[in-house]
């Protein structure tokens, strides 16, 4: 079955990525004729996903928290043919959303035989939670955004750095 969400070029050509409008247009349930459940995995540090996050997201930072969300129990959709769609995003998807995109696939494909995956479907928002905001800030809560980098937070960003490799 092919992918339902149009794609747009990214950075890693093993993936599809989807754009911030098609991302909108997905929460404002343009697609839920055909989507059962969509899940908004963001990849950024828990002190980022509090200064703003995309409405309805799941805070997922590190890959152990990928497996007890997606792995350890299924997300199956509710009425017959609906598909099940993940949408990974970090700060910019660049590192640690494609990242993250890539580890549940792998795994995915190491417990299930391919095509019959769990989450055939994956997505990564092109340009992030930065550009999403900027572009869609309605569909974001609290409407703000809190980069990587905010001096705020160089412990929390050592400390989760840490973790993460």
């Amino acid at each position: 079955q092919p992918h339902l969400l149009p794609t747009v070029e990214g950075k890693d050509p093993g993936l599809k990525y989807i754009s911030p409008g098609t991302l909108a247009a997905v929460l404002s349930g343009s697609y839920s004729s055909f989507i059962g459940s969509g899940v908004v995995v963001d990849c950024r540090y828990p002190y980022e996903y509090e200064g703003g996050h995309v409405k309805g997201a799941v805070n997922l930072p590190l890959q152990r928290d990928v497996e007890e969300f997606l792995l350890e129990r299924s997300i199956v959709p509710q009425e017959g043919g609906k598909r099940v769609i993940i949408i990974f995003h970090c700060e910019f998807s660049a590192e640690r959303g494609p990242k993250m995109c890539k580890f549940l696939r792998e795994r995915d494909r190491s417990c299930h035989e391919y095509p019959r995956l769990r989450y055939p479907e994956l997505y990564v928002l092109k340009g992030g939670y930065r550009e999403f905001f900027f572009q869609f800030p309605g569909h974001c809560e609290p409407r703000d955004y809190r980069p990587m980098e905010h001096p705020a937070f160089r412990e929390e960003l050592r400390k989760f750095r840490g973790q993460s490799r």
